[in-house]
Parts: structure tokens; sequence; C-alpha cells
């Protein structure tokens, strides 16, 4: 899908190009591809580039085009990692700025409901890119909030019972907060590389709370993923505790059930043991003397609790 916005008080869709219009290219076909570029004549190794999922945020030149791209977050439906991150291009030439996702997401829609409420103009290119960066940081910490929801709701299930997939949970949950931090650390690297690339046309009022954004975002990103490993150590401490005393109860059953099994295992030979078969008492002699070993066993197995 390809919409064509320009900036006055916010951003506001038009319906064909104009120069110094944004160019907002999501999930696009091929058919818009092939369009854009010979319109624009974008860098065709930099769009294949945005198209892999895994590409690391950056800045360069490209002929006359600035290349730029931003890592961003996106929500996965009905898969097992819920969050994961994906490259945001931004190419800018002259009166061309462009914006590439080949990923659906709700950060450029949420941008520019943002430029419209709060009537912002944007001035240049580098604070655009700079607002786009203020723009993720908001969506990693709205994201965060889902995530430690999950990691609660996980929590609740597994002190009700250990399962496994409450556990497969917390650790899909664990991989999105990696995905996080590491595209989070890649765009702090970005933004000290377009301090060194623009210098004084940034605005720096703008630069410096982008900047915060973004540290916030990395600091609570990395506690949230020191605690969720902490709460996975915890709950595999808690499951090896329990495979304990399960094995205790087993044993300490295994020995009660022993007692009297050996002594009529004894008492069952064809060999003389010292009873004769004509005493009436010798059946409940040996149970009851089963039976009283066992329950010895058993109250000095409860005063060492492994019962």
């Amino acid at each position: 899908m390809i919409t064509y916005l320009e900036c006055s008080s916010g951003f506001a869709e038009i319906t064909e190009w104009r120069p110094g219009c944004w160019v907002n290219i999501v999930e696009p076909s091929s058919e818009e591809l092939q369009m854009v570029e010979a319109d624009f004549g974008l860098p065709e190794d930099f769009l294949n580039d945005i198209a892999d999922i895994d590409e690391r945020p950056r800045v360069e030149r490209i002929d006359n085009w600035i290349c730029t791209i931003i890592r961003i977050p996106v929500a996965n439906e009905n898969q097992e990692v819920p969050f994961n991150t994906v490259p945001l291009g931004v190419m800018v030439n002259g009166d061309y700025i462009i914006t590439v996702c080949f990923f659906a997401n709700f950060l450029t829609t949420d941008f520019i409901d943002h430029t419209q409420k709060r009537c912002i103009d944007v001035s240049s290119a580098p604070d655009f890119i700079l607002r786009l960066l203020n723009s993720s940081a908001y969506w990693y910490l709205r994201d965060l909030k889902d995530v430690y929801k999950m990691v609660g709701d996980a929590e609740r299930e597994l002190q009700q019972s250990i399962r496994n997939e409450d556990l497969l949970k917390i650790m899909n949950l664990q991989k999105s907060l990696v995905l996080f931090a590491t595209s989070i650390s890649g765009n702090r690297m970005l933004l000290e590389r377009m301090n060194r690339m623009y210098g004084e046309e940034l605005d720096r009022e703008l630069f410096d709370d982008v900047n915060i954004e973004i540290r916030q975002a990395n600091t609570t990103v990395a506690i949230a993923t020191q605690m969720l490993d902490r709460t996975l150590d915890t709950y595999a401490s808690v499951i090896s505790n329990n495979v304990n005393a399960i094995m205790k109860r087993l044993t300490s059953i295994s020995l009660i059930l022993m007692i009297p099994t050996l002594i009529a295992s004894f008492y069952g030979m064809n060999v003389d043991v010292g009873i004769s078969m004509e005493n009436h008492w010798a059946f409940g002699c040996i149970v009851g003397v089963g039976l009283c070993i066992s329950i010895i066993l058993t109250l000095y197995l409860k005063k060492i609790k492994w019962l």
C-alpha cells in the first residue's frame, strides 16, 4: 500500500505526490515496488536489505540517497513468539522522503495520528527520522506492558500447576525481550551515527528527547529481561524441588511396604521358622509385627519430613 502525506500542522494524506511530501509504503506488492523504483529511482540493493527481517539498524549514503534502517516492534498474532522487530527503511533525496516497511505495523499509523493531534511540523528529513525513532521507543515501551501482562498471566497459571505450556510461554516472551533489547541497542547506535552525520542540522532539543526515550526503553527492557531470567530460574528450582519431594515420598512408601513384604516372604518359605502351623495366633502375630514396624518407620519418616 502506498500513501502520500503532506505536513502542515501534522501529516495529512493527499491524492498524489508533491515535492517535499512523505511517501509511505507498507507491505508493498511487487507491482508497487516496481512502480516506485521507476518513479523515484530507489536503490534496489537497499530495498532488498529492508525486505530482510534480520537487517540491522544503520544509516548510509547510496549515490544521492541517504538511506536509514530503523528497527520497530510488531505484534505476531497466532505465533509462538508474541512480539518481533522488523526493519523500517527511510530514504531521503532532496524533495523525496520515502519510508518502506515490508511488514504490517501500527507505528506509522500512530505516528501520523500523533503529528495531527499535536499539530507537529516536521521541518527537515533528519527531524523526521528522529521523530520516527522516538515513536519506535514509545512502541517498545507500550509492547513491553503487554509482555508484563502475559508474564503475569503465565505466572498465575504456573502457581496453579507447573505445566510445560506455561513455561514455554515465558520462554517465548523471553525471546521477544531479547529481540527488543538487540533492536533498541541498534537504534541507539543509529542515533549516535546520525549525530555525527548531520551535526548542526539536528534539532538539539529533539535529539536529546529522543536519546532519553531510547535510553529509557533500553533500560526498561534490560530490567524486564533480568526479571524474566530470574523468574525462569526460580521455577526451574521449584520444579527440581518438587521432583526431589516426589522421589522422597515414593522412596518412603517403598520402605514402608517393604517391611511387611519381607516378613511375609520369610514366613512363606517351606522351611521351619519356629512357629507351628497349629498355632492359631501365628498369622495375627506375623501381620501385627509387620504393621508395628511399618508404623514405627512411618513415624520416623514423618519426623525427618520425608512424608
